[in-house]
């Protein structure tokens, strides 16, 4: 018997695409406090050339802000988040 398996799927929408992964997968991102007020820029005023590790939702949604990998890190597992590599 040979049945036609084809499925029919349309394209997810952008706000569909964006919560992909969302409370189960972040990604880490090393910035400087510039960049932070920038990208963010209802963080508060912080000290201009920290390093920074930002912890983000998969949909790019901050999460945490610290300047220690380790303990962004350590925030991500506490939560159950799957970290991922982003290039």
């Amino acid at each position: 018997m040979n049945e036609d398996t084809t499925v029919q799927t349309t394209p997810l929408t952008q706000a569909e695409f964006a919560a992909l992964g969302t409370g189960e997968v972040a990604y880490l991102k090393p910035m400087t406090s510039e960049e932070l007020v920038r990208i963010f820029p209802q963080a508060p005023q912080i000290q201009p050339g920290l390093q920074l590790f930002a912890l983000l939702s998969a949909d790019g949604a901050p999460i945490l802000v610290t300047d220690s990998r380790d303990a962004a890190t350590a925030n991500a597992w506490e939560h159950d988040l799957r970290m991922v590599s982003v290039h």
